[in-house]
């Protein structure tokens, strides 16, 4: 331990990864990483929300089986309307027998967690392949709906309904 910071510092090697002996970075290829990530052992996840709900999804190469907190998709939603909003963007893509969907689902009620769920699921599908993209955002299914309940003023019952109001 003789040696002074100057030379442990010479001896550090200050190249970056990825680059080669010339400095220059290799081109990315976004697709390949994608396709790379799903074949290994990284699923692809995302999260989607709507309302109070905040959906995880992780998304496999499988058969078609939906996983929600633990239950199969038609006991968690036994609602056939939530169903179908659940499944449009495989339907639309025509993935629906492609993946397996792992999904943990918290807070909100049935139409909000469907909702999140939906969003969810379509971005996991544009992140594996970016030709994905433009027809789920033709459909609306890659935006994020902002609306929320609105709060409760003072002085109203409610957000805006004031109380009956007299004359004299």
């Amino acid at each position: 331990m003789t040696e002074t910071v100057g030379e442990a510092v010479a001896d550090v090697d200050y190249s970056i990864d990825g680059s080669d002996e010339s400095g220059e970075f290799a081109e990315f290829d976004a697709d390949a990483f994608a396709q790379a990530s799903l074949q290994g052992d990284r699923p692809v996840q995302t999260v989607g929300r709507r309302k109070e709900a905040v959906v995880r999804v992780r998304l496999l190469p499988g058969s078609g089986q939906f996983t929600l907190n633990g239950k199969p998709l038609e006991t968690y939603f036994p609602n056939k309307l939530h169903q179908q909003i659940v499944k449009e963007p495989l339907v639309l893509l025509e993935k629906a027998e492609r993946f397996d969907i792992f999904a943990n689902l918290k807070g909100g009620g049935t139409a909000g967690q469907a909702g999140a769920l939906r969003l969810a699921i379509a971005r996991a599908l544009v992140e594996l392949d970016s030709e994905d993209r433009p027809p789920l955002k033709k459909a609306g299914w890659l935006t994020r709906d902002a609306r929320a309940v609105e709060r409760k003023k003072y002085g109203l019952k409610k957000a805006r309904k004031a109380p009956q109001y007299s004359k004299r």
